[in-house]
């Protein structure tokens, strides 16, 4: 049976389908069942152990190259520099691992939000037992303040009003009685209710249907399980990257070899060696770490951003999105739902100021009310404000949120009150309620009566217009009452749908004066909702976010389609989605009940166009996320109850909200916005795409360095031999791993570029490495590298006596030669560091300082620079030595002129782009 079934199936047949009755089972039944259906508790999926996990972090393509590196490093004799490749790989094995085991325990959460103890009838008696002991067919009783421990039919309720926002999303309570009714949404049976849901008003007795993972709580759960989580784009780039470059490692080890060979003449074994080491050298053994910090530098700016970021490459993955499924309220809108219009028979009136906060007023034609000039409007403001379970506590400071205890719904009546000037302290005194017929879904109103100080009493009751209309038969005339006529109910209804079609939800507010003759609990349904006089309607809404407007334009700017899912009506959803500019008029709203109907081809063409989703489900949210996915995109969705987990963990960039996500959409989100606002999603795109162009930027800056990396070893093949290596392989390693780490990070902190949010998403054939950035690393920086850094070797043995004497090939005299070829590659590279900086702009324009990551990194090279020729031990490792003035002056001289020659470059771009 599905849960229509077990709606609305007769109570008795019911009981004989779960095998119960209504005094429950037996203590016998009970353990037999537990033994069929198994334990109440949402069994979790086996996931990748924590070995394999830790393994896992040591093996991806750029690492296990790296492993190969050190194992040829060290056959090649350099034993120095494989251990040195392998502890590079150790330190980002260990990180990666760490963010890995403090990430995404989705499933924990889930099994915390089910209550440890359930009272059901064993045996006849009302026995306390653990909630993982329930089993379909028990008779349980709930009251305010239990979470519910099963899916069940009700049998017995009073005044029972559920919190199931943890499964809809949607933050009003919703009553529920034994008696069948069918709203809107899967689940909106009023005669059902599910696990993981909240009792907040009322108690009621109920029937199990459904346990542990058959819940509709357990099937989100499995939904969350099995969700698989693919590669980001920047992973499946990386990995691309470590392939091109192990092709072009390899095929120079390979040249290198028979040149070695067929050039040289050298044996074969010592050019296999030195083919080894030329593969070491090309390698960029500082790629890795430098990815990895710089994602770790975005992440803390992001944090700065209201948006905390779980795994690295999702940083990277957020500047490739190219849909946000986001959902409406609290994201796109502040959830703080604001009276806007007033309607009575009188007139028509405008409600100033958002939020719950006393920030307006109300006004007729622009002008101020005297209230006391209004009477229809005085009367719905007291009918607002004593009809009403809700209070408002004030922030208690600038940067808190008031407080809302009870229903959005009635905080804004209540702000509502605090506008119009009415002394509420003193109107509830004066009038005392006495007693209050609660809100019910069936009837769609609530009633409350009080005392007044002639011996009469009145009736004041709001809801939903239809529902108060059908028990109204006068109407507030300019502070007469009349009956009501249908030219009468025309106009209410008239207004009512104005008001609707700009996206806002009404409330009726009706009254009557009765005597003192009914004992005040004896007041029911049918005595005290009839023959009521009608006065008016206050219209509402839940106000955009200010900052959303923006967002969206810049979204929308750079070509990101935004879908909103939402599980509020249609009607509203798109009101919303029109005002804030999200969609045009032509917008295809499709519900829940329409996306059931629809294959996957048809969602396909619906989705390429304009398209809200209103009123969906759970696994509707995911499979919209799915289908997206499955048309290329790459998909950001926004949650914050158990329901939007699935749709979480299967987006490729899950975000959760900080505000009033559920512990278990957190844990499957990626990230998490620390201010439920959807304007900080579009600002952590945008970091996100700086990140991106951040990382070609210092993969330009490490690859450019290979050049002069590699010069030396060409001029020993083809001359050869007489030509002495300018150039050892740890000093090579010296680069790689030491001086351009810094500044390689500080390019990865670099400011976001101006006009990165008016470009279209990065094109998902697009790569890394690309041919312009290797014709610019090798063709362009490498090149200058590699004149200056030959230049300032053969400078030392100009001033030894060559060309009339031979080459230095050994002793402190080569040593010098070889250093000096190093610090003219890392003065070469400070110049490189600031060029990188920018892609056609001008560096003097952004401020050639201004970014002082990269003028720490320039400084600490210097420093190691240093270092590495002055401290004997290093000295010897190495093989540098000490330099002289005019050689240093020769070096300070480098910088300047190639960044001067690299502006003018710039500059012919920017003319002929």
């Amino acid at each position: 049976m599905d849960y229509k079934d077990f709606a609305e199936i007769d109570l008795k047949e019911l009981y004989k389908q779960l095998d119960s009755n209504k005094n429950g089972l037996t203590q016998s039944q009970a353990e037999q069942k537990l033994k069929k259906f198994g334990s109440n508790i949402i069994t979790r999926a086996r996931g990748e152990s924590q070995i394999k996990t830790f393994f896992k972090s040591f093996s991806s393509m750029m690492a296990i190259l790296l492993w190969v590196s050190g194992i040829i490093a060290i056959f090649a004799g350099i034993t120095e520099l494989g251990i040195a490749i392998w502890a590079v790989n150790v330190i980002n094995g260990l990180f990666s691992f760490w963010q890995e085991f403090a990430a995404k325990k989705a499933t924990d959460s889930l099994m915390k939000m089910l209550p440890t103890y359930a009272s059901v009838y064993r045996d006849g008696k009302l026995t306390k037992i653990e909630a993982t002991k329930m089993v379909p067919g028990d008779i349980f009783s709930i009251q305010a303040g239990n979470s519910i421990s099963a899916d069940a039919r009700l049998i017995e309720t009073d005044e029972l009003q559920v919190d199931e926002s943890a499964l809809t999303g949607e933050s009003t309570l919703v009553s529920k009685s034994p008696d069948y009714s069918k709203g809107q949404g899967k689940f909106a049976y009023g005669n059902l209710i599910y696990a993981g849901t909240t009792v907040s008003v009322g108690t009621g007795l109920a029937i199990a249907l459904s346990t542990g993972m058959k819940t509709e709580f357990g099937k989100i759960a499995q939904l969350t399980q099995t969700a698989k989580r693919v590669d980001s784009p920047l992973q499946i780039e990386l990995n691309r990257l470590t392939r091109q470059l192990s092709i072009i490692a390899i095929s120079i080890g390979v040249v290198f070899f028979f040149a070695a060979v067929f050039l040289v003449k050298n044996p074969i074994a010592k050019s296999f060696i030195f083919s080894l080491g030329m593969i070491v050298a090309f390698i960029p053994e500082g790629l890795l770490p430098t990815v990895t910090l710089s994602l770790a530098q975005a992440v803390q700016r992001m944090a700065h951003k209201n948006a905390l970021v779980k795994n690295l490459n999702s940083v990277e993955t957020l500047g490739e999105t190219t849909v946000i499924a986001t959902d409406k309220t609290g994201t796109l809108t502040q959830n703080q739902m604001t009276i806007n219009h007033i309607w009575t028979k009188e007139s028509e009136y405008e409600v100033s100021g958002e939020g719950y906060i006393n920030n307006g007023e109300i006004r007729e034609k622009n002008k101020p009310v005297v209230l006391s000039e209004h009477s229809s409007l005085e009367q719905l403001i007291k009918i607002a404000s004593l009809d009403n379970d809700t209070e408002v506590q004030a922030p208690k400071s600038l940067k808190d949120s008031p407080k809302i205890i009870g229903t959005p719904t009635e905080a804004s009546l209540t702000i509502l009150t605090e506008k119009s000037g009415i002394d509420f302290v003193a109107l509830k005194k004066k009038m005392p309620r006495i007693h209050e017929v609660h809100f019910d879904s069936r009837r769609q109103r609530m009633s409350t009566i009080h005392q007044l100080a002639d011996n009469k009493r009145v009736i004041f009751t709001k809801g939903a217009l239809d529902f108060v209309l059908q028990v109204t038969d006068r109407i507030l005339d300019n502070g007469k009452v009349r009956s009501i006529t249908e030219n009468d109910k025309k106009e209410i209804l008239d207004a009512n749908r104005k008001y609707a079609s700009d996206g806002l939800r009404s409330l009726a507010f009706a009254y009557r004066e009765t005597d003192n003759k009914v004992d005040p609990k004896e007041y029911k349904i049918d005595n005290t909702e009839e023959h009521l006089i009608f006065v008016g309607l206050a219209s509402m809404s839940d106000p955009p976010r200010p900052q959303v407007y923006q967002a969206v334009k810049k979204a929308h700017s750079a070509g990101i389609k935004i879908i909103m899912v939402t599980g509020d009506s249609e009607l509203t959803a798109k009101s919303v989605a029109m005002k804030i500019g999200l969609v045009s008029k032509k917008v295809q709203v499709v519900t829940g009940e329409r996306l059931s109907r629809m294959n996957t081809d048809q969602l396909k063409k619906a989705l390429s166009g304009e398209i809200i989703f209103a009123r969906v489900a759970p696994e509707q949210k995911y499979q919209i996320v799915t289908t997206l996915q499955s048309m290329g995109h790459i998909v950001a969705s926004t949650g914050d109850g158990v329901n939007d987990a699935p749709a979480l963990k299967q987006a490729n960039i899950g975000v959760a909200m900080g505000v009033s996500g559920t512990d278990v959409a957190k844990d499957a989100a990626d990230m998490i916005l620390t201010d439920d606002n959807f304007a900080s999603i579009v600002s952590a795109i945008e970091e996100g795409r700086a990140v991106y162009s951040n990382i070609q930027k210092f993969l330009l800056y490490i690859l450019n360095s290979n050049m002069p990396e590699a010069i030396p070893s060409v001029l020993f093949l083809l001359s050869g031999g007489i030509i002495p290596l300018s150039l050892t392989v740890m000093q090579i390693l010296t680069v790689d791993l030491g001086t351009d780490m810094l500044p390689a990070l500080g390019l990865g902190a670099e400011k976001i570029e101006a006009g990165v949010m008016e470009q279209p998403p990065r094109d998902r054939k697009a790569h890394l490495l690309t041919k312009n950035l290797l014709v610019k690393a090798f063709g362009w920086y490498g090149l200058w590298g590699s004149i200056i850094s030959t230049a300032a070797y053969f400078f030392i043995n100009w001033t030894l006596g060559w060309p009339g004497q031979a080459l230095v090939s050994s002793g402190a005299n080569y040593r010098e030669a070889t250093t000096m070829t190093l610090a003219a590659i890392v003065f070469f590279q400070i110049s490189a560091a600031i060029d990188a900086r920018t892609e056609k702009i001008s560096v003097f324009k952004i401020g050639i300082f201004s970014n002082h990551h990269v003028d720490f990194g320039i400084f600490f090279e210097i420093l190691l620079l240093i270092v590495l020729m002055y401290v004997p031990f290093l000295q010897n490792l190495f093989e540098t030595a000490p330099l002289k003035p005019l050689e240093w002056l020769l070096l300070a001289c480098v910088p300047l002129p190639m960044i001067l020659l690299e502006e003018g470059r710039k500059a012919w771009v920017r003319k002929h782009d």
